[in-house]
C-alpha cells in the first residue's frame, strides 16, 4: 500500500495521552495482569517457526498506511472476527468468535452475536462498543480537511484500508455491554456478509482510555467532529509500536494466541491466550522469524524454520526439491493476477487498436516461459472475477477471453493496416526493476513488433506513485488481488472511481455494478459478474494474463499447514499446526 500522511499526527496522540493523565504521576494505561499461560491438555509442547519476509509493525492492520500481510501473519490468530479468509480466499464464518445472519429484508437487517464467553485477554468483554468502533473506523465520515498526498482524496478521522467501505451500513444498534447487535441497510447491499472481518474488531475500551473519550458509543452517536478526531487519532497511531516494543497492556488478544515476545529484526513469538474461549491451539508456540526471501529455502532445509512461502523462482524450487523427502513442496496459484491495462487516453484509445494489441499479446508464451517453470499447472487467465482454483472459473473463462487465446499476428497486422496505424508506438509501463516484467515486455515486443507495433519498455521505479496515477503510459503491467467481496472491483472499473487508473468508462458496466450492489441472491450475483466480465472483454478494458505463482514448503513432519492465496496467508490456521513425533 502507498504510505499515507498519518504518521504526522503521532505527536498529537502523545500529547492527548499525556492530557488523559490528569496530572497523575503513575502510568494511567490498563495494567496487563494476565496469568502466565499454561498449555491446555491438547496443546503440544512444541514450537513451530514460519519464515516471514517483513517486520511486524502494528496491532491495527486496518489502517491505510499499516495494512500489510506481515502484520496479518502475526495477527490472524490474535485478532479473530466474525469471518476469515478460507483456503480458496473465500469468506468463511468464524463460529468460534460468534455468529451472524440476515434477519430481515425490508430494510435488510443483519444480527451479529459475539460468543457468550468472548473476552479480550485483559478480561474485558467483547461487546457492543467494539462493534461500534469497527463501524466508525470504516464508515468514511468526519472529514479532517486534509487530503492524501498521493491520491488527493479527502481524509477522514479514521484511516482505513478501504475508506467508506461500510458506507451503506447503519450504526450498530446495541447498548453498552450487549453481546448482540444489528446492522441495517437502507438499500439492499450485496456484500453484507463481509463486514466485521479480519482486523476490523479492535478493543474499544483501550481507545476510550487512550483518546480520553469516556463513552465511545455516545460519542459516535453524537458524531461531533472534534470528538471523533480525538478517537480517530488514537485509532490511527496508538498501536504503532517501535520495533520490539509490543505493549500487551494496550494490545490484548481476541484469539487463541497472544504475542509473547517481539525481538526487533528477528522474530515474534506467539503463545496460547489463557482467556481464549474456543478450541485450544495445537502448538505451544508459533514463531514468526524474519528471514530474507532468498534465504528462506535454505533456512527450511537447515531446520531454522519449519514453514516457508518463498518467492517462487526456478532456483528456489530446485533447492527445495533437491532436499528430498525431508521437505514437502507444493506449487499454487496466488490471488494476485497480472493484466495489461490500456490507457483510454493513450495510443490505444481506439477499440480497434486494443483488439490488435490483444491479438498479438503472447499470453500463452508468457505463461510457458515465465510462470510454468515454478508452477507447472499454470494457465492463461481468461477471467477477472474468478481464478482457476475457484469454483465457477470455467463459466467465467468463456466470457470473451477465449477469442484471444491464440496469438494472431496476421489478424493484428490487418487491423493496423486498415486503421493506417502501422508503426504505432506503445509504451509499456511497470514498476522497475522487475526481471519477470522485463522478460514479459521483451516477449510482447517480439510478437507485437511483427504485427506492426513499436513497443517501448517504459518501466520506471516511480511507476506506482507517478506514471500510473498520471496515466503516463499506453499499456500498464501490474497486478490486482481478488477479494472475498462481490462489489470491490467496482472501484477499478466504475467510471471515475478511486482505483480506475486507465480512464475506462462504460454506462453498461456502471449499470451492472449498480444492480450487483443491490443483489442479495448469490446465483444472481455470479450471473451479473459474468455479464460484467463479458462487457469488459467487449470493451477490452484490460487483458488478464496470468495468476501469480506461489510456493509452500514445510518440514515433512509438520501437519495442518495449508496454502492460502488471500491477504491472510498460511498462518490463517496456525492454531491447528502440529508436528508428527
Amino acid at each position: 500500500m502507498r504510505d499515507k500522511a498519518w504518521i504526522a499526527v503521532l505527536t498529537a496522540v502523545t500529547l492527548a495521552l499525556a492530557a488523559c493523565s490528569g496530572g497523575d504521576d503513575g502510568d494511567d494505561r490498563p495494567v496487563d495482569d494476565r496469568p502466565a499461560p499454561t498449555p491446555a491438555v491438547s496443546t503440544a509442547p512444541i514450537t513451530l517457526t514460519y519464515a516471514t519476509s517483513a517486520e511486524f509493525t502494528s496491532y491495527n492492520n486496518n489502517t491505510a498506511d499499516q495494512a500489510n500481510p506481515a502484520n496479518a501473519a502475526v495477527l490472524n490468530q490474535v485478532l479473530r472476527a466474525f469471518w476469515y479468509y478460507g483456503p480458496d480466499g473465500q469468506a468463511v464464518p468464524d463460529t468460534e468468535f460468534g455468529s451472524f445472519e440476515q434477519t430481515g429484508t425490508d430494510p435488510q437487517t443483519v444480527r451479529y452475536t459475539f460468543a457468550d464467553k468472548a473476552v479480550w485477554s485483559d478480561g474485558e468483554p467483547i461487546d457492543c462498543d467494539d462493534a461500534v468502533l469497527a463501524w466508525a473506523a470504516n464508515i468514511g465520515r468526519w472529514p479532517t480537511g486534509q487530503v492524501d498526498q498521493y491520491t488527493k482524496a479527502k481524509l477522514t478521522a479514521f484511516s482505513s484500508l478501504l475508506p467508506g467501505a461500510w458506507a451503506e451500513a447503519s450504526m450498530p444498534k446495541c447498548a453498552d455491554g450487549d453481546r448482540s447487535f444489528t446492522v441495517s441497510f437502507e438499500k439492499p447491499y450485496a456484500d453484507w456478509a463481509t463486514l466485521f472481518g479480519p482486523g476490523t474488531i479492535l478493543p474499544a475500551h483501550i481507545v476510550e482510555k487512550g483518546s480520553c473519550v469516556k463513552d465511545l458509543i455516545s460519542a459516535v452517536k453524537s458524531g461531533k467532529s472534534a470528538t471523533m478526531q480525538k478517537i480517530g487519532r488514537y485509532y490511527n497511531t496508538g498501536w504503532l509500536f517501535s520495533p520490539g516494543k509490543y505493549d500487551a497492556a494496550i494490545a490484548p488478544s481476541a484469539g487463541p494466541y497472544q504475542v509473547a515476545s517481539w525481538k526487533a529484526g528477528k522474530e515474534v513469538t506467539l503463545e496460547p491466550n489463557p482467556k481464549w474461549w474456543g478450541t485450544v491451539p495445537s502448538a505451544q508456540h508459533i514463531v514468526l522469524k524474519l528471514v530474507f526471501p532468498e534465504d528462506q529455502a535454505q533456512a527450511l532445509i537447515d531446520g531454522t524454520v519449519q514453514v516457508v512461502t518463498p518467492t517462487p523462482t526456478e532456483k528456489v524450487l530446485k533447492t527445495l526439491t533437491d532436499a528430498g523427502a525431508a521437505i514437502s513442496v507444493t506449487s499454487h496459484d496466488a490471488s494476485g493476477w497480472e493484466h495489461a491495462d490500456f490507457n483510454f487516453d493513450g495510443a490505444l484509445k481506439s477499440l480497434a487498436l486494443r483488439q490488435a494489441f490483444a491479438k498479438c499479446l503472447p499470453r500463452q508464451q508468457i505463461v510457458d516461459d515465465l510462470i510454468k517453470p515454478v508452477n507447472p499447472q499454470a494457465q492463461v487467465l481468461q477471467a477477472r472475477f474468478r481464478l482457476p482454483f475457484q469454483d465457477g472459473y470455467d463459466a467465467f473463462a468463456r466470457t470473451g477471453g477465449q477469442d484471444y487465446a491464440s496469438v494472431d499476428v496476421a489478424g493484428a497486422r490487418k487491423i493496423l493496416k486498415k486503421e493506417k496505424k502501422l508503426g504505432t508506438r506503445v509504451e509499456i509501463g511497470y514498476l522497475a526493476p522487475d526481471l519477470r516484467r522485463e522478460r514479459e515486455v521483451a516477449l510482447i515486443k517480439k510478437s507485437c513488433g511483427k504485427a506492426g507495433f513499436t513497443i517501448v519498455d517504459a518501466g520506471t521505479p516511480t511507476f506506482y506513485s507517478r506514471e500510473l496515477v498520471r496515466r503516463d503510459f499506453d499499456v500498464a503491467l501490474y497486478n490486482f488481488t481478488n477479494s472475498a467481496t462481490v462489489t470491490q472491483s467496482s472501484a477499478i472499473y466504475g467510471s471515475g472511481r478511486q482505483d480506475n487508473m486507465n480512464g475506462y468508462s462504460s454506462k453498461k458496466v456502471d449499470g451492472l455494478y449498480k444492480k450487483l450492489t443491490a443483489e442479495l441472491d448469490p446465483a444472481a450475483q455470479q450471473d451479473l459478474l459474468r455479464q460484467l466480465d463479458t462487457a469488459l472483454w467487449d470493451d477490452l478494458a484490460n487483458v488478464p494474463i496470468f495468476v501469480f505463482p506461489a510456493l509452500l514448503a514445510t518440514d515433512s513432519k509438520v501437519q495442518g499447514v495449508q496454502y492460502n492465496p488471500s491477504w491472510s496467508g498460511v498462518t490463517y490456521n496456525a492454531n491447528t499446526w502440529t508436528q508428527a513425533p
